[in-house]
C-alpha cells in the first residue's frame, strides 16, 4: 500500500503487568509483543514506522531495534505521559511534510493481522472518511472507551470508562485504538485536544467528535473477532493472547502437512518451520529459529531451540536441543542433552542420558547411554560404550579430544584432553587415557586385578541365616 506511516504507541508504563520489564517486552509465542504491531506495519508497506517509548524506553528500544535491525524503524520519547494524544503530537516533528493515511496502533494489541489493516485502510480510502477505526464488541468492556454512534449508526464520539455516565457503561461496543487517519486532518487537529478528562490527559479519540461536529466523515469498522484486537493489561490477558497465537501458529503447522497428535499441547513460536509428514507429540517446545525437516518424529516432552533437525529423524522423549545441527537419520534421546556448537552426522545415535556440547559425532557413530561428550571430534563409525567422559576442562582451559573413524571405547572410559584416538583403536572398559593412542593398538590403563580369598569371614563381615 502507499503513503501510509505506522504509529505505534507503547510509551505507558503497564501497571497491572505488575512487573519490572515494560509491558510491551513480555513475550507472546517468544517473541515481544511490540514486535507483532510492527510487522503488521511493515507487511502492508509503511513507508515510515515510528514507536512512541516512555516507560524504560531505553530498553523498548534497545530490544527491538535487535530485532529488527535491518529496518529504519524510528524511536520518538514521550515525555511526560500526557494520553494517546500526545503520544501522537511528539510525532509530528518526525511527519513533517508527509501526506498520506497514518495507521495508528498499540504495542500492547499484538494479534491485529494485516488482513484485518488492509481492510480499514480500503475502507478508510472508499468511503472518504477523514478518520476511520476499528470497534469491537466484547462481554465486560470495564476499563474501555465506548463507542457512540448518532444517526445512520455514524461514529459521532468516544468516551473513556471514567469519564462515561451510567448509561454510557452499558455500552458494550468498544474502541480498540487501532485508527487510520489523513494526515492532514490529524496534524491540523491535534492542537485542539483538551485535557480536560478525569484523566487529565490528551485522549487521541477525542478527534472524532472534532470530525462529527464539522460534518467530516468517519468509518467505523466492527471487528467480528474481539480476540484478535485485544488488549493486553494483565498476565490472564498475556495468557490469553499467547494461547491465541499459538493456536494460529499450530492451525498453519498442520495445514502444511505436519501432524500434531495434541494441538492444544504443542508449542510452535512463529519462526519455526518443520516439513511434511513429522509427527509432533505432546509436551514438545519448538523455539527460535529451529528447523524440523520431513519425517521426523519428536516425542513427548521435548524442547528444541535454534537447532536444525534433518529428515527422518526421530528425537526421544525429554530430550533438550540448542544451537545445534542434527542431520538426517538421527536418534536422540530419550532424555539426552544436546548443548550449542554440536553436531551430529547421518545415522548417529545418541541415547538416554547422554550429554553432548561443542563436538561433531560423525557418520553412523554412537553413544547409547550415559557418557559426556564436551569439546570433542569424533569420527564415523565409532562406538562409546556407557560411562565414559571427556574429560575436557583441567580448571582453567578447554581442551579437546579427538576419535578417529572405526574407534572402540568400552565402558567407563574417561579421556583426559588433550588426547588423540587412532583409527580402528580400542580402549579396553575402565581405563583412564591421557596419552595419544596409535591406530589399530589397544589401549588399557587398569590396576591389576588381586583376590584375597577367605577375606569376608576374616574380617567378620559374612552375613548369619536368619
Amino acid at each position: 500500500m502507499k503513503d501510509i506511516a505506522a504509529i505505534i504507541l507503547c510509551a505507558g508504563m503497564g501497571k497491572r503487568m505488575k512487573s519490572f520489564i515494560p509491558k510491551v517486552l513480555h513475550h507472546i509465542s517468544g517473541m515481544p509483543m511490540l514486535f507483532y504491531p510492527i510487522k503488521t506495519a511493515k507487511s502492508i508497506g509503511a513507508k515510515k514506522i515510528i514507536v512512541v517509548i516512555g516507560h524504560k524506553g531505553e530498553v523498548v528500544k534497545d530490544q527491538i531495534s535487535s530485532l529488527f535491525a535491518k529496518d529504519n524503524i524510528l524511536f520518538v520519547n514521550q515525555e511526560p505521559q500526557l494520553g494517546t494524544g500526545h503520544a501522537v503530537m511528539c510525532v509530528e516533528g518526525v511527519l513533517k511534510g508527509f501526506k498520506g493515511d497514518v495507521l495508528i496502533l498499540s504495542g500492547d494489541v499484538p494479534l491485529i493481522t494485516r488482513e484485518t489493516i488492509k481492510g480499514l485502510i480500503n475502507i478508510h480510502r472508499r468511503s472518504g472518511s477523514v478518520l476511520s477505526l476499528i470497534t469491537a464488541i466484547i462481554e465486560d468492556p470495564s476499563e474501555y472507551g465506548r463507542v457512540i454512534r448518532g444517526k445512520d449508526n455514524a461514529v459521532i464520539r468516544i468516551v473513556e470508562h471514567k469519564d462515561a455516565n451510567k448509561d454510557e457503561r452499558k455500552i458494550r461496543e468498544i474502541n480498540t485504538g487501532i485508527y487510520c487517519i489523513s494526515s492532514d486532518f490529524l496534524f491540523q487537529n491535534l492542537k485542539r485536544i483538551k485535557k480536560e478528562n478525569k484523566q487529565g490527559e490528551y485522549y487521541l479519540p477525542d478527534l472524532i467528535e472534532i470530525a462529527a461536529v464539522e460534518g467530516r466523515k468517519v468509518s467505523g469498522l466492527l471487528h467480528i473477532s474481539p480476540k484478535e484486537v485485544m488488549g493486553i493489561n494483565n498476565r490472564i490477558e498475556l495468557a490469553e493472547a499467547n494461547k491465541e497465537m499459538r493456536e494460529r501458529i499450530n492451525n498453519e503447522v498442520m495445514l502444511s502437512g505436519v501432524t500434531l497428535i495434541d494441538p492444544e499441547a504443542a508449542y510452535i513460536q512463529g519462526g519455526v518451520k518443520i516439513g511434511m509428514d513429522t509427527v509432533i507429540y505432546t509436551g514438545v517446545f519448538l523455539e527460535g529459529g529451529t528447523k524440523i525437516g520431513a519425517n521426523c518424529i519428536i516425542e513427548h516432552g521435548c524442547r528444541i531451540i535454534n537447532s536444525n533437525i534433518g529428515d527422518g529423524s526421530r528425537i526421544k522423549n525429554f530430550s533438550v536441543i540448542e544451537d545445534s545441527e542434527i542431520m538426517k537419520n538421527v536418534s536422540i534421546g530419550p532424555f539426552a542433552r544436546i548443548r550449542p556448537g554440536t553436531v551430529v552426522d547421518d545415522c548417529a545415535r545418541i541415547g538416554n542420558f547422554v550429554e553432548v556440547k561443542k563436538s561433531r559425532l560423525g557418520k553412523g557413530s554412537k553413544a547409547n547411554h550415559l557418557s559426556y561428550i564436551g569439546d570433542a571430534i569424533i569420527g564415523k563409525d565409532v562406538n562409546i560404550g556407557a560411562g565414559t567422559i571427556t574429560c575436557n576442562y583441567d580448571g582453567m582451559r578447554k581442551h579437546q579430544t579427538i576419535i578417529e573413524d572405526n574407534a572402540f571405547i568400552g565402558s567407563d572410559t574417561q579421556l583426559v584432553a588433550p588426547v588423540k584416538v587412532g583409527k580402528n583403536a580400542y580402549i579396553g572398559s575402565g581405563s583412564t587415557i591421557t596419552k595419544d593412542v596409535p591406530k589399530d593398538a589397544l589401549a588399557l590403563s587398569r590396576v591389576q586385578q588381586r583376590n584375597i580369598e577367605g577375606w569376608v569371614e576374616k574380617k567378620g563381615l559374612k552375613k548369619r541365616k536368619k
